[in-house]
């Protein structure tokens, strides 16, 4: 059997690092790298992210939307870009927040995470508020082909919180009841002493304690949007996370696309160094 997803982050990370460099293509960056605001842009962009973060980083996360507004094309050109990054040697995290019930959220995995699909990826990023019950159809075809998913668990938009933060009868949150029901799913997948392939998305500027959770077993990554341009640095990786710091997965995009593409792998290489100071890999 291959080696799960959960175990292939762990080796990520101890490799190079926390950092994981996002590809979003906004319209003010293609503009700023002098390209094309269509299909062909977002393409170049892509690629051009793909080649910089090879070598220096294990993990990229391409940003969906910002190629699916081009229609067929873009979903062409994040093909292109989604294949170029699994062949350099890449984690993929498709970043496109999917949720839904039955067959829907069904065919929503297939297409992202089955072998050999024009959008493969090694992961996905899902939403579990129409339940986490109705993600199953998606966890069990993500371990049955090594692949991962990250659950929206407690998110740094303003808007989330007071969903997020609401309380059961028990008076867990939203957001630890999310992850503990993940949680029971990484324990029934995953070998003693493997990392969980159910990772979590958690802002890098949420507290945790006024989100209601704690660490959790088993381990699995977490996907940490928030460093970098939304505030949060490579020195706050430990005071913030604490003992789960090691499984953070550090998701910083405008911060280093800003660069161009000219500088753009020094800054990479650069920002990843940091992380691994921190990270004291």
């Amino acid at each position: 059997m291959s080696e799960s997803f959960g175990e292939r982050v762990r080796s990520a990370l101890h490799a190079r690092g926390p950092l994981c460099v996002g590809i979003d293509p906004h319209a003010a960056l293609l503009d700023s790298w002098g390209l094309s605001g269509d299909a062909r842009g977002v393409r170049e962009f892509g690629l051009r992210t793909v080649e910089a973060a090879a070598g220096r980083v294990s993990i990229v996360k391409p940003q969906v939307s910002f190629f699916e507004r081009f229609g067929s094309q873009g979903i062409a050109a994040l093909e292109d870009v989604l294949a170029a990054a699994r062949a350099a040697g890449l984690l993929v995290i498709a970043d496109a927040k999917r949720g839904d019930i039955g067959s829907t959220m069904d065919d929503y995995a297939r297409a992202w995470l089955t072998p050999g699909s024009s959008l493969e990826a090694d992961a996905l990023t899902v939403n579990p508020f129409l339940g986490v019950g109705a993600l199953d159809g998606a966890f069990a075809l993500a371990a049955q082909h090594g692949k991962g998913l990250f659950v929206l668990a407690a998110t740094s938009n303003p808007e989330a919180a007071a969903l997020q933060r609401s309380t059961n009868l028990a008076g867990a949150t939203v957001s630890a009841s999310i992850m503990s029901e993940v949680s029971a799913r990484n324990a029934e997948a995953s070998l003693a002493g493997e990392w969980g392939s159910f990772g979590f998305v958690i802002g890098a500027t949420v507290a945790w304690d006024e989100a209601g959770i704690s660490s959790f077993t088993p381990q699995a990554p977490i996907l940490a949007p928030g460093f970098g341009a939304q505030g949060a640095t490579p020195a706050d990786l430990r005071p913030r996370f604490g003992a789960m710091a090691d499984a953070v997965i550090a998701s910083e995009s405008r911060s280093i696309l800003s660069a161009g593409p000219g500088d753009l792998a020094d800054v990479v290489a650069a920002r990843a160094a940091e992380y691994l100071e921190v990270a004291g890999v």
